[in-house]
């Protein structure tokens, strides 16, 4: 029992201090909620271009911190989310989405895992059927045949535990 409540309140120490340590700061939320959930959720759509694995709403980069400003003034100023993510886009270019839309050449990027597996399944069967059977082994001549036998049934010719072994 008491080390089930040891694992439980380790647990809890160990969760407890990632809540104060958002990226998104006290200065910056709106006093509308409904606009800050807004502002969040377009965050969340928005790649950092500092760290670029990460959201500009987890990101703590100056950058991150900047872009989250300004998502909110533009929401502030009456934008849709479309305009927000339009503008950015029109600055920072396609990367800055963290998911990548359909426009331009963007398509390859959805499609290539599908033409990679296809290309290689296809690569697969191809050279599966084209796999030879392997031939038949050629039955044994007659003098084969007798000098297998006595290499198999000659006795050794030198003792195995010495290693002295010789070929015959």
């Amino acid at each position: 029992m008491k080390r089930l409540r040891f694992l439980l309140c380790a647990a809890v120490l160990m969760v407890a201090p990632t809540g104060p340590l958002r990226a998104v700061q006290p200065d910056e939320v709106l006093p509308d909620p409904v606009q800050e959930a807004r502002a969040r959720t377009l965050s969340k759509e928005l790649r950092c271009m500092v760290c670029q694995n990460q959201s500009i709403d987890d990101s703590d980069a100056p950058l991150a911190k900047d872009l989250r400003i300004l998502v909110r003034e533009r929401i502030k100023a009456g934008d849709s989310n479309d305009q927000v993510l339009d503008y950015l886009v029109s600055r920072y270019g396609e990367f800055v989405l963290m998911r990548p839309t359909w426009h331009g050449t963007n398509w390859i990027l959805w499609l290539a895992p599908f033409l990679v597996l296809v290309v290689g399944g296809g690569g697969l069967v191809f050279a599966y059927r084209r796999r030879r059977t392997p031939a038949p082994y050629a039955p044994l001549s007659a003098e084969e045949e007798t000098r297998l036998r006595e290499l198999l049934d000659a006795e050794p010719a030198a003792d195995h535990k010495g290693g002295n072994v010789t070929n015959v």
